[in-house]
Order: structure tokens, then C-alpha cells, then sequence
């Protein structure tokens, strides 16, 4: 049997990495979507084990401890990262992963995991992507104001990946992302 594909997927918060990948995985139900854990609180709607594996900071160290993360990062204050396992496993039996993880993840699969496909979402301007992140009404002004800070540095290594998305136009970055998926 031949082994999956690695597929992570990054950007900057509020670009539209998880709508586009929520219609992706609508429209390619052979993708496995891997969960990732993180430290931060729950967002109103978002349930443990379908969106995130909600877990608390000494819970996350030990996994860190216990080398059970494929990559992960502290962003904006909190832990997320990529249990290992299971991605070995869905790879093992010849699934295609997709990740949708932060900038310092993405880097770290890069050395991990070299022949990993990695797509940088970006947005068509940092103005649109504060509308975006406002929107939203999830964050508080500081918490938004360290997204939008975090994001500009983030938008400068877009060009460390091997695909590049504007998501000015949700159908037709759709469209790249799955011309961008399919093997070649």
C-alpha cells in the first residue's frame, strides 16, 4: 500500500483557512482532517474532539515531555500542536492528512516531514483581514490587536511554502486549493 500525503495548511488568524477547509473536506471526503490540541478556552459552539482537543497548559507540557506532538507552538498566549500518532497511522494506511496548523508548526513539518505539501492562505490586505477578524466578534480589542500584529509577520513568510492562496474570492481559492491537493 502506498503511504498518504501530508497537507498543511496555514495563514494568518481570520484569513479563511477553516471555511476553506471545511468546503474542501465537503468536496473531498477522502482528506482526514486531524484534530490538533490546544490550550486555549473554547469558543462559543466549538466542541472537544470535533473542532480541538481543549487540554490544560500541564496537560499539553506533558505531551511535550512525552515527545506525543508532531509539531506544535504557543500563539497569541496559548499551546497548540499536532498529536504524532495518529497522523502516522492515517499516513501508514495510505490517507492524505491535512493539517490546518500555525506558521511555527508549518516550519517545524518542514524539517519533519520535508516531503509535506504546504499551502500559505493569505488574505487580499491586512485591512480586509481586520474587517475579517472583527466580524467575527470573537476577540477583544487586545486580543485582535495581537492577531493583526502576529499576522504581519506571518504574511512575510508566505514565501517559504510551495503553494501561495489569496483568498480574495472564496470560490476561486477553493478552486486553487484543490488544484493544489490533487497529486501530481
Amino acid at each position: 500500500m502506498e503511504a498518504g500525503r501530508l497537507i498543511v495548511l496555514t495563514g494568518p488568524s481570520g484569513v479563511g483557512k477553516g471555511t476553506l477547509l471545511r468546503q474542501l473536506l465537503k468536496r473531498h471526503p477522502e482528506l482526514e482532517l486531524l484534530v490538533s490540541a490546544t490550550t486555549r478556552q473554547p469558543r462559543p459552539g466549538e466542541v472537544h474532539g470535533k473542532h480541538y482537543y481543549f487540554v490544560t497548559r500541564d496537560q499539553f507540557e506533558e505531551m511535550i515531555i512525552g515527545d506525543e506532538l508532531l509539531e506544535w507552538a504557543e500563539y497569541a498566549g496559548n499551546y497548540y500542536g499536532t498529536p504524532s500518532l495518529p497522523v502516522k497511522q492515517l499516513l501508514e494506511k495510505g490517507r492524505s492528512v491535512i493539517l490546518e496548523i500555525e506558521l511555527v508548526g508549518a516550519r517545524k513539518i518542514n524539517k519533519t516531514f520535508p516531503s509535506a505539501l504546504r499551502i500559505f492562505v493569505l488574505p487580499p490586505s491586512l485591512d480586509e483581514l481586520e474587517q475579517r477578524i472583527r466580524l467575527r466578534g470573537k476577540d477583544s480589542e487586545e486580543v485582535i490587536a495581537q492577531r493583526l500584529s502576529i499576522a504581519k509577520a506571518e504574511i512575510e513568510a508566505a514565501d517559504e511554502f510551495d503553494v501561495t492562496i489569496v483568498n480574495q474570492d472564496f470560490k476561486e481559492a477553493l478552486q486553487r486549493l484543490e488544484a493544489a491537493i490533487k497529486p501530481s
